[in-house]
């Protein structure tokens, strides 16, 4: 069995680093969810002038967002690489593969970013911030460019290696 997982444990790696991530959020709200709702309201209340009625209720919904996208994620991620380790291809292209899938556990932190922020810079400036944007796009596009790598082999056999 380490023969198959060696080739994408880096991409595995992250991935359940993903899933611990969004596991662990849920924890945390189930033991203190009212430390996110201050953290929101009471910065809110310091920065009114970056917020309007409806910035404590959103910006809380993006932590959610996070719980749910690193959850979510992870769980199709980890089922793509498990894909991974039984196709043609190479031992480098599996590597390659499963860490481009693993990038797509990052996008959830673009959402907790943003949790993380929005209260003091408002949500406009915090999901157009650069480190935000950055995050999505990497995570993005190299869950993207995994999936790419991973169909091209299985519909086209492409990146094949020796067998």
């Amino acid at each position: 069995m380490n023969n198959y997982i060696k080739p994408v444990r880096l991409g595995l790696a992250m991935i359940m680093l993903a899933l611990f991530f969004g596991v662990g959020m849920g924890v945390s709200f189930g033991v203190s969810e009212d430390t996110y709702k201050s953290y929101v309201s009471e910065n809110v209340a310091k920065y009114p002038n970056v917020h309007d009625e409806k910035s404590n209720s959103k910006i809380w919904r993006y932590a959610q967002r996070a719980h749910f996208h690193s959850t979510g994620i992870a769980a199709f991620s980890l089922g793509l690489v498990v894909l991974t380790m039984f196709t043609t291809l190479s031992a480098t292209h599996k590597t390659w593969t499963s860490f481009l899938i693993g990038l797509g556990g990052l996008y959830p932190l673009s959402w907790y970013l943003m949790f993380y922020l929005a209260p003091t810079i408002g949500r406009s400036a915090a999901h157009s911030h650069i480190m935000t944007e950055l995050i999505t796009y990497v995570g993005v596009g190299g869950l993207l460019l995994g999936m790419l790598m991973l169909s091209m082999n299985l519909f086209l056999g492409m990146f094949e290696g020796d067998h």
